[in-house]
């Protein structure tokens, strides 16, 4: 099967004929090809945005908001069609793409349908100056979003929906590792109205494609989700342009266990946050500090409940870990586990390679237990991303508070309590943009979303994202 590009509302394909294969990591197997678009097709797709962005900027809000709930209504008419297409792409269970990816991108389209208007702007009354200053919230133009492959669509959308909620028109990358979705929605997009030109899809490589969108003179703010290093990067070349930038990075989250926490709830989350998704999650915590007086308890259950998940075929029902998104990442996986063997960590269970019968070619990995001697070890200050945690335990507060920040990541952070002074301490002094407490994952969609450090720069979600991808403008009348 050939993936094309989606521009003005129509599939394409790449003007250069460039084609890369999309292989299924259950199996290991090229499934069909993905356009590498030029700079060429992007510059098309600019034009397309370009042309439609004064028409649907000044599109009135409630016909916006219609629009998106329909994308919204669509995407869960289409669930099982999209959980098959992300669980082939990206190797993750059906199952979880069912429960999770694709209600969640449709989500995003309803919730970001509804928050433009409830989106406000501000006046204020100069009092004894006779004035009165308003300010308005418009949009930015034609703007770049840029995903990545561990959640398709529903990062993918994170971006798209409030930038379309908001006036601007789109031009968008998908990981090229995983396209399938991305590709699919442009059919719910033409069949829910959205005019022409307002999102564009354009598919290939970072270096390719992503290049091309984040370097174009006259695209004025870039979101990316992805990896540090190439978070540096567009930093690098979109900074002397004047770009707007929302960067959401990589993470090295810590999970901080006190013996006083409700410990059946939190073993079971623990396994959740160390391995949902293959443990390819930003969010997930890779680091697991344990306060010393259970960490033998927690050790010894903790190990046999993960012993207890079933890797396998995404397509059956009773797997909890399918395969790793593509071998170069399985490798560079395993190779960590082989760096924290040298830094004396002990495989307490796991590490090896998974043989699926059927798939022997898939990319499978057994989810990986270490316990580590020190907090400064390169499995422990480096992301992994992968179904690889350590453990080890700490004595004090301030110690595992010190563990806890000494790392260039500063995502999120889980924390384990019921004494309510310690979690409100701990949860002010964090270097983190999110902190659950007893808790793992839950979001509430109206609330910043982010990192700080090496884990990005800006925050989206809620009105943090709408007033991202719009410009304030302020105005002041004297009467």
């Amino acid at each position: 099967m050939k993936i094309q590009n989606y521009i003005n509302g129509q599939y394409v394909n790449p003007i250069q004929d460039n084609w890369l294969d999309n292989l299924c990591p259950a199996n290991g197997k090229v499934y069909g090809q993905i356009p590498n678009s030029s700079k060429d097709d992007v510059e098309i797709a600019y034009n397309a945005a370009k042309t439609a962005f004064p028409s649907w900027s000044q599109t009135t809000l409630e016909t916006r908001s219609r629009i998106l709930i329909k994308i919204s209504e669509l995407l869960e008419t289409n669930i099982l069609r999209f959980a098959e297409a992300e669980s082939k792409d990206n190797g993750k269970p059906i199952s979880l793409a069912k429960s999770v990816d694709i209600p969640r991108a449709a989500s995003n389209f309803r919730f970001f349908g509804n928050a433009i208007t409830q989106f406000a702007s501000e006046s204020h009354e100069s009092v004894g100056q006779n004035a009165i200053n308003y300010t308005l919230r418009q949009p930015i133009g034609v703007v770049g979003c840029i995903s990545p492959w561990n959640l398709p669509l529903y990062l993918f959308t994170w971006k798209i929906a409030p930038a379309i909620a908001a006036g601007n028109c789109v031009v968008a990358k998908p990981s090229e590792v995983t396209p399938m979705t991305a590709f699919l929605l442009g059919e719910i997009c033409n069949e829910a109205g959205l005019p022409k030109g307002v999102l564009n899809i354009v598919h290939g490589l970072g270096t390719t494609t992503g290049q091309a969108i984040v370097e174009h003179p006259d695209i004025k703010a870039i979101s990316f989700t992805g990896g540090t290093e190439t978070g540096a990067h567009i930093a690098r070349v979109a900074a002397p342009m004047f770009k707007k930038l929302s960067l959401e990075l990589g993470g090295k989250n810590p999970n901080i266990i006190f013996e006083d926490c409700d410990y059946d709830d939190m073993l079971e989350t623990t396994v959740r946050s160390s391995f949902a998704n293959q443990g390819q999650i930003c969010l997930c915590g890779s680091r697991i500090f344990v306060e010393v007086s259970i960490y033998e308890k927690f050790k010894t259950d903790f190990v046999a409940k993960v012993k207890q998940l079933k890797v396998g075929h995404p397509s059956e029902e009773n797997t909890n870990m399918g395969a790793l998104v593509s071998k170069p990442h399985l490798e560079k996986v395993m190779k960590y586990i082989e760096i924290a063997k040298l830094d004396n960590g002990t495989i307490l269970c796991g590490g090896n390679k998974v043989i699926v019968k059927g798939y022997e070619n898939g990319y499978y990995l057994e989810p990986t237990v270490i316990e580590i001697q020190t907090n400064e070890c390169r499995v422990n200050q480096e992301e992994v991303f992968g179904p690889v945690v350590t453990i080890m335990p700490f004595k004090t507060e301030d110690e595992v508070l010190q563990m806890a920040n000494s790392v260039n990541y500063g995502l999120s952070a889980t924390l384990w309590s019921n004494n309510l002074k310690r979690t409100m301490r701990m949860s002010n002094q964090l270097q983190v943009g999110i902190v659950w407490v007893n808790t793992w994952m839950m979001r509430d969609l109206r609330t910043p979303f982010g990192g700080v450090k090496a884990s990005g720069v800006g925050r989206e979600g809620g009105f943090e994202a709408l007033r991202f991808f719009t410009e304030a403008k302020n105005v002041c009348i004297k009467y």
